[in-house]
């Protein structure tokens, strides 16, 4: 892989990992790495936790608002985490959840969906999208516009966030107003160069992008709803802001989908961050390259909901 110097000095210093191998394992090593590194108190955000209903029990989401007192109504951003669809929790998300809600002045949702291999698909997918339902129809209660709604997410959260965008346009719900895809997986048939491109066992490569899909379909058939590349109609989609990395074995496919938003007269920006590997910002997270291409996302949604 051709890095950014900025970042292969850091990777140098990481050992290989197998996420997939024991996904129980790694849960509990993001949570000892979270709890060793908790989010300091910041005065400008309001957090509270609570229980939804949802398809199948209780859904746990967290909910960022700024203090300050508003004008009327903010934004809304539904928000999920990544973990290639075994692992995170609110506790991953924790830091993108907090940039949103700062830069975009907004009231940010942050959704614990249900983890595979235990919960296949389309649990994850089905309880996102009763959060979309429940944050829509809790508008005026959490103090957000809806005309201003939506959706973002992380690796396997940008592949729940554009299923939900795409149910949310089938299925006459929500109107959202933007989705923000970060590094998403949403192809899986992998069968794009960039996926067997990247090959190294010290990151999620092409490896761990092959052995996640068939944990989170489980039995079940690929449609648009587990993976957004499979969806043959991009018309009538939000605008869109796609974060991509150079040397991450989704790039391709990344890529694609927004060539084919363009295509379908979908508003939409793509980023490629160069040099950079998948989620190389938690392994680089004081890195310029990391504070650029966070500041520029940020700004991105803060502009399109404003």
């Amino acid at each position: 892989m051709h890095l950014h110097p900025e970042i292969a000095e850091v990777l140098d210093r990481v050992p290989p990992f197998d996420p997939l191998a024991d996904p129980a394992a790694t849960r509990a090593y993001l949570r000892e790495l979270l709890a060793a590194k908790p989010p300091a108190d910041d005065a400008r955000i309001a957090v509270d936790h609570l229980v939804l209903p949802g398809p199948a029990g209780d859904i746990t989401v967290r909910i960022y608002r700024p203090t300050g007192a508003p004008d009327g109504p903010r934004p809304g951003v539904l928000y999920f985490h990544g973990g290639a669809f075994i692992s995170g929790d609110l506790d991953t998300g924790d830091g993108n959840c907090r940039d949103l809600c700062l830069a975009a002045e907004a009231v940010v949702v942050s959704v614990g969906y249900r983890l595979a291999p235990e919960h296949p698909y389309p649990a994850a997918f089905d309880d996102c999208y009763a959060a979309l339902l429940w944050t829509a129809a809790n508008a005026e209660h959490l103090g957000l516009d809806p005309a201003r709604l939506a959706v973002a997410g992380r690796s396997a959260g940008g592949a729940l966030a554009a299923a939900v965008a795409l149910a949310a346009r089938d299925r006459g719900g929500p109107r959202l107003a933007f989705q923000l895809l970060l590094v998403p997986a949403l192809d899986d048939r992998c069968a794009l160069p960039s996926v067997d491109g990247c090959a190294d066992d010290r990151i999620v490569d092409g490896r761990v992008v092959r052995g996640m899909w068939p944990m989170y379909l489980g039995s079940a058939t690929a449609d648009p709803y587990a993976a957004p590349a499979r969806a043959e109609d991009l018309t009538g989609l939000p605008s869109t802001y796609i974060e991509i990395c150079q040397a991450d074995a989704l790039r391709d496919e990344a890529i694609d989908y927004g060539r084919r938003l363009m295509t379908a007269g979908v508003h939409t920006e793509l980023h490629v961050v160069p040099g950079a590997f998948h989620l190389f910002e938690g392994y680089a997270p004081t890195s310029r390259l990391a504070h650029r291409a966070t500041t520029t996302w940020t700004s991105a949604i803060a502009s399109a909901l404003a």
